[in-house]
């Protein structure tokens, strides 16, 4: 389970002096992400949900608010969110001199298992996500679908309960993406809360349980699908999309 009240966090603009405005990235997220579901951050590039996340991954520390997974506060019980979350960050790099399973079993011995364990695990992962074919070619020259595979088994590789996706689906083709939503819907259905970002609007609609719309770095709705349908009088997402967007300026006006 993931949750956040009141999250913000500013930048310095770049090449700005120390007095210069800052950059307001994220400035009031509060929303909750349950166990055996799935939910969509959706929004805008630029609206603060890669922030967001690292916030939750424990990589930036909030301004303001607070944040848990699985109960474990992100500032102060920092390694035990991180043993409690899979991350699969933006455009994940994975070493291109390792293969696939060498990737993985790395990533598996720097979250602590020992090495039997890491072997096991590395192994049942190529076989969850049907890597068998290409497990153990050097990662240089891996399609974008290959290289998402092997990034989100480094993301499972230490059998989190909570996992955290940023735009997963970014440069994947038709069938890659089909298949990524299915390995999704699964770990849901074995009770993980999978939390990811996306401005795909029919990524949402196909995946989602539960869905954050976040527009200028704030919560503009938070509800299942079917609720934000009923509350902004649409019966389409994208439609719903942009009533909130229009919302949520109304009250920063």
């Amino acid at each position: 389970m993931i949750s956040c009240e009141g999250l913000a966090k500013s930048f310095r603009r770049p090449g700005a002096g120390r007095r210069a405005e800052r950059l307001q990235a994220v400035r009031n997220v509060s929303f909750t992400a349950q166990d055996g579901e799935i939910t969509g951050l959706l929004g805008p590039n630029g609206a603060g949900k890669s922030t967001t996340l690292r916030m939750l991954a424990t990589l930036v520390v909030p301004d303001q608010g607070s944040a848990s997974i699985d109960g474990h506060d992100v500032v102060r019980e920092v390694s035990l969110a991180r043993q409690h979350l899979g991350y699969m960050p933006h455009d994940a790099g994975i070493y291109p001199r390792l293969s696939a399973r060498e990737n993985i079993h790395y990533y598996a011995r720097l979250c602590g298992l020992d090495k039997t364990t890491a072997h096991a695990r590395t192994g049942q992962l190529i076989e969850q996500l049907t890597m068998t074919r290409f497990a153990d070619r050097r990662a240089a020259g891996f399609s974008q679908g290959q290289k998402t595979k092997v990034a989100l088994a480094r993301a499972l590789v230490h059998a989190p309960r909570t996992l955290m996706l940023d735009e997963p689906t970014n440069g994947l083709d038709v069938m890659a993406t089909r298949g990524l939503r299915e390995i999704i819907r699964d770990l849901a259905a074995l009770g993980h809360c999978v939390l990811f970002s996306s401005h795909v609007m029919q990524e949402v609609s196909a995946l989602c349980d539960r869905v954050a719309i976040i527009a200028d770095g704030a919560i503009a709705m938070d509800d299942t699908l079917p609720e934000i349908l009923s509350r902004t009088g649409q019966t389409d997402l994208e439609e719903a999309f942009v009533v909130a967007l229009g919302l949520q300026s109304e009250e920063d006006a």
